[in-house]
């Protein structure tokens, strides 16, 4: 997957508070970069649109609970 990756706009969770587990995001043309906000020097993933949206369906649901 091609995206131009440069100088994104990262974003922390409203619901983050001052929690130290949190996940950010940003947003190009196409893809949807999610992070972890404790190590973002580690790299992130890229998500198109339609599976980004599933996810944050999952986790909103409660699938995804541990």
């Amino acid at each position: 997957m091609s995206a131009d990756f440069a100088g994104p706009r990262w974003r922390k969770s409203s619901r983050s508070n001052s929690q130290q587990e949190c996940v950010e995001v940003a947003k190009w043309p196409t893809t949807i970069g999610v992070r972890d906000s404790k190590n973002i020097e580690g790299g992130h993933l890229s998500l198109d649109r339609t599976t980004f949206t599933g996810l944050l369906a999952r986790v909103k649901s409660g699938d995804l609970d541990l």
